[in-house]
């Protein structure tokens, strides 16, 4: 028989191109969703697969549900992707930031203990933890030190995973991701923010771009990469944590200037902090600058991580740089302003 696999958070970015991965391996893919999401599934169908996926009702808020879903699905592997995963809505809604990614994450660990503890239970830990860090590059070993409560309830998340490896003897690994993007990332996220806003600058179809702090500094690779990462950490004989990352660092406004030369602007800055201009030297025009209601209340200002435990112990390893994930994404937001299509 096949073995199966259970993905919370299928609808995201994260949830389609790992559930892609495991169709490959032959695995029996079952994806949680929530009542009040999408059911029309875009980015599964984006990628051609909705339809080898079964969906089952999630609510994280509630213990029952989760109870009975594993029940159901009695699967092999469970891969917890689902969260409030935006950090500036994480100040705006800390309560239920707290109550979906922090203790939602200990209901569904305390509903694997009760059906079945043998099962393999991945937690998508967050570089977010790491927030003011204390350490740098970030390592499995550097202190936590969060700045957002998004980061704060990953690291309860984070935590309590741990306790129920050593307090139960369930295999249960984070992976301790850092920045992954890719063409089906949420519009929510700064990346697809910058390609989809200069693609429809591009097109006409908008003049201006306005992002916050252009100063802050990512660790981005591509999704598609990491859930590779997902797979191998469960495949092990003894769970652990891993930071998947690509040791390697860059500003918002590097990511800008290489999304603006993949679409043919021929961007130069001008000004300094919120005063900023991006301008595009073949117009003239401004088409890039800093609106401040985009800064964070506190700021997460470098985030950089070592993969090599990742890589020596999982031989786990990136295939897309940061260049040509710049361009796989203005790329696809490219076509998608200009034949007005809009799945993801």
């Amino acid at each position: 028989m096949p073995r199966r696999a259970l993905i919370t958070g299928i609808t995201g970015q994260d949830g389609a191109y790992l559930a892609r991965l495991l169709l490959e391996k032959g695995y029996e893919v079952f994806g949680a969703v929530r009542r009040t999401a999408t059911q029309t599934l875009p980015r599964l169908r984006e990628i051609g697969i909705a339809d080898e996926i079964r969906t089952v009702p999630i609510e994280l808020c509630e213990f029952n549900n989760l109870l009975r879903m594993v029940e159901t699905v009695r699967p092999d592997e469970v891969y917890n992707l689902a969260a409030q995963s935006f950090v500036h809505t994480s100040f705006e809604q800390p309560i239920f930031t707290g109550d979906v990614d922090a203790l939602g994450v200990t209901r569904l660990l305390e509903a694997v203990r009760i059906v079945n503890p043998s099962i393999r239970f991945y937690q998508a830990s967050t570089s977010e933890m790491f927030g003011k860090v204390q350490q740098t590059p970030q390592t499995e070993c550097t202190p936590f030190y969060p700045r957002s409560p998004y980061g704060v309830a990953k690291l309860y998340a984070h935590w309590i995973t741990v306790n129920y490896r050593e307090s139960y003897g369930i295999h249960a690994s984070s992976g301790i991701l850092f920045n992954h993007e890719s063409p089906l990332r949420g519009t929510e996220f700064v990346t697809r923010k910058v390609t989809l806003g200069l693609a429809r600058i591009l097109h006409g179809k908008s003049q201006l771009l306005e992002l916050g702090n252009l100063e802050a500094r990512r660790d981005w690779g591509f999704a598609g990469d990491y859930v590779e990462g997902m797979w191998l950490m469960l495949q092990q004989h003894a769970a652990d944590d891993y930071v998947l990352a690509t040791g390697r660092t860059a500003s918002v406004g590097e990511f800008v200037q290489l999304a603006a030369t993949a679409l043919g602007f021929k961007l130069c800055w001008q000004g300094t902090g919120i005063n900023t201009l991006g301008i595009d030297e073949r117009t003239g025009r401004t088409i890039v600058r800093i609106n401040p209601e985009y800064y964070r209340p506190a700021e997460v200002d470098l985030l950089v991580g070592n993969p090599s435990k990742a890589q020596n112990a999982l031989g786990w390893k990136m295939a897309v740089d940061l260049e040509s994930l710049v361009v796989m994404m203005a790329e696809a937001d490219d076509r998608r302003v200009r034949d007005d299509r809009f799945s993801v």
